[in-house]
């Protein structure tokens, strides 16, 4: 039997000892459980669950239990306005979430008006914290800014002499992080040959890979989700354009791009937050993921430690009240499965920058 099995053994005879259970903490959990970018979701669940179990094994937030509500905003303003709702209704007080730019927004109106925590461990668009409208709103992820920052200064220094294109799917996540791509590329004094927009959803993008075959483009950054990506760099592959290096943001590091792209996926360039994994404190819970037959790839751990940051703060708070929460959150420093941070005056996580990892075998490595 496992230490975490034995810990959690106890504390059920502990309960069972003592009479009348212990009060219950409930946290949302909110994120694509459907739908094409259901991957994130799922990574989201894996981690909160996974959270969730440890920290009510070690005794749970100031003597309470967590309880996980998780719900399907579908990626969509309407759902995730509809979700956070029922979150007020089951008296949640925090919530981890969401993934999508505009889910996080519409969500983030509706838990500033009603005094909830809310922490995304995903969502990088600026204007989440940028413009958040109370001061309980909170994320873990990293920024665009930094993401494209990171990429442009990659490509302008590894790729100076290359042809260089810039396309991205239209939504406020794929052109937000192509557009700091691009700015940053040109500050470090490279400009693309190339900057083209294209219509998310299909399985067919050859007139865009004919266009890039024609411009004669050797390397393709694209602002977009994995799906796509996956099927522009397999048609690339298959259309004259196998040597050309395509590279992306943290939305393409899933299963399924590999799956989709195929062998095609080999070599794609992902600017992905410094490896989690490598974190001291984070290889127990990859190791119980892993044994479980769980992967802790993509915003598993991220979501993990959203439950970590809420736990941390309620101890040195020795509450669980909003202007308590708030005011520990910002004061104290965090150490959790992704690194130690704090978190500034807009209430970003003060972490380390993106680095460049390589699609390999089905995982990303470092460059």
């Amino acid at each position: 039997m496992s230490v975490r099995s034995l810990a959690r053994l106890a504390g059920l005879l502990v309960l069972i000892l003592a009479g009348p259970a212990r009060a219950e903490i409930i946290i949302g959990v909110a994120g694509p459980m459907s739908g094409q970018f259901a991957a994130f979701g799922e990574q989201m669940r894996i981690g909160a669950e996974e959270a969730a179990a440890d920290i009510n094994a070690s005794g749970g937030i100031n003597g309470e239990t967590i309880v996980l509500r998780i719900e399907d905003d579908k990626c969509t303003d309407e759902q995730a306005l509809a979700v956070a709702n029922q979150f007020v209704g089951m008296g949640a007080g925090f919530v981890v979430g969401h993934v999508c730019f505009n889910a996080s927004i519409a969500g983030s109106k509706v838990y500033a008006d009603r005094q909830i925590i809310q922490i995304s461990p995903a969502t990088t668009n600026n204007a989440y914290t940028d413009e958040r409208p109370g001061p309980g709103i909170f994320r873990i992820a990293r920024r665009d800014d930094g993401q494209g920052k990171a990429a442009g200064d990659f490509l302008a220094r590894e790729f100076a002499d290359k042809r260089i294109a810039i396309i991205h799917d239209g939504s406020v996540y794929g052109r937000g992080l192509a557009d700091a791509t691009r700015a940053a590329m040109k500050a470090a004094g490279k400009t693309e040959e190339l900057y083209e927009s294209y219509e998310p959803g299909r399985n067919d993008y050859s007139v865009l890979v004919s266009r890039l075959n024609q411009e004669g483009v050797e390397v393709v950054f694209i602002g977009g989700y994995h799906a796509e990506a996956a099927v522009i760099r397999r048609q690339m592959s298959e259309r004259g354009l196998e040597d050309a290096v395509v590279m992306g943001g943290d939305a393409l590091m899933a299963a399924e791009f590999g799956l989709i792209a195929g062998d095609a996926a080999e070599g794609t360039l992902i600017v992905l937050p410094a490896d989690p994994i490598r974190n001291a404190a984070a290889v127990p819970v990859v190791a119980q993921l892993q044994q479980a037959g769980k992967s802790a790839e993509g915003y598993t751990l991220h979501t993990y430690a959203a439950l970590e940051t809420i736990a941390q703060a309620a101890k040195k708070a020795g509450s669980t009240e909003f202007e308590a929460i708030v005011e520990a959150m910002n004061e104290m420093e965090f150490d959790t499965v992704v690194g130690p941070f704090t978190f500034d005056g807009k209430g970003d996580a003060t972490r380390d920058g993106y680095a460049v990892y390589r699609w390999t075998d089905g995982r990303a490595v470092p460059e």
